[in-house]
């Protein structure tokens, strides 16, 4: 039997990470994406590293993109590669234009021209609803970005759409709330709270500084969303979907229940700092999943409160490890 082939960019992230265990799961032949880099991090895939390809490409490149298409002659492509940090959005727009939105372009333009049969997974954000103008969004919600990162995700989505229509591409974007782990990177604000909280713990920290404490998220787990992201692929015609548990926390709420994990009181340790506003603020998002639920037959396995007990647990035994070790 023939197995089965997928190309992840940005198999080094968060959902990378995830989609290569998943795929390995199901007895796909994995390969992944990595730039040319001398500080390229492969921690999150160092457990599974000897069971997959790495080719290298950039998705600022065309003819390398184009490259790894005609040597992992894939019949799945997943697009995660991103400048995927929102904040940084503002201070290299034209960098997250580049990655974020041409890069869609580029990939999907390698397909094309290599081999349009590829099934193609665009990564796209619940931060393309911005200033939300209905709640819950839903794929026809209007899209009112509020970040360079929202406008190039955007960009992205129809993109994609474009070459699905122009060029009968099975091409599809999954409208991802978001999705967090203790695989995130530490200037989400998730991964910033869980880390915090277990250094105050362990007293290494005093204190937790945040922003706006009344932004509400809609927050699921990465390891769910990857088993959607794979479904859409396996559909017999190629739609959008949004991906979400359609429940909504404040920041305060994230805050309050991982303090709590640890028996402290939140109140006696964070401290709000105007430095970590947001030059636009996205107040509220939270997702209507019904698609999803209906057509790719998922559902999210993971709440909130077990999320984010998994995310300061995982911190906590990390820190703890780094003292045994400095001891």
């Amino acid at each position: 039997m023939t197995l089965k082939t997928a190309l992840i960019t940005g198999i080094t992230g968060q959902d990378g990470s995830y989609l290569a265990e998943l795929l390995l799961e199901k007895g796909y032949r994995v390969a992944g994406v990595v730039r040319r880099s001398s500080t390229e991090s492969f921690e999150r895939i160092s457990h599974i590293k000897d069971q997959i390809e790495l080719v290298q490409a950039d998705l600022l490149d065309q003819y390398s993109l184009i490259d790894a298409l005609k040597t992992v002659k894939p019949a799945e492509v997943y697009n995660l590669a991103a400048q995927s940090f929102v904040p940084t959005s503002w201070n290299q727009p034209v960098l997250t234009g580049e990655f974020t939105a041409l890069g869609v372009t580029r990939v999907l333009e390698a397909i094309r021209l290599v081999d349009p049969t590829i099934r193609f997974y665009q990564a796209s954000s619940s931060e393309m609803f911005g200033k939300v103008l209905e709640t819950p969004q839903r794929e026809t919600t209007p899209f009112y970005p509020r970040s360079p990162y929202g406008v190039a995700k955007a960009y992205g989505h129809y993109i994609t759409v474009n070459y699905r229509e122009s060029f009968d591409l099975f091409a599809v974007s999954g409208i991802l709330f978001n999705h967090e782990s203790e695989r995130r990177g530490l200037e989400f604000v998730t991964r910033k709270v869980s880390d915090g909280v277990a250094r105050i713990k362990l007293g290494l920290a005093k204190e937790l500084r945040m922003g706006n404490l009344s932004a509400r998220r809609d927050w699921g787990f990465a390891g769910d969303y990857v088993d959607a992201m794979w479904r859409m692929l396996q559909q017999e015609h190629p739609d959008d979907y949004v991906v979400a548990t359609g429940e909504t926390h404040s920041v305060e709420e994230l805050v309050e229940v991982a303090f709590k994990c640890v028996d402290l009181d939140w109140r006696d340790f964070v401290v709000q700092d105007p430095a970590f506003y947001r030059p636009a603020e996205v107040d509220l998002l939270v997702g209507d999943p019904t698609k999803a639920r209906a057509e790719l037959d998922w559902s999210p396995a993971v709440n909130f409160q077990q999320l984010v007990e998994r995310m300061v647990r995982s911190d906590v035994a990390l820190w703890e490890r780094r003292i045994r070790h400095a001891d």
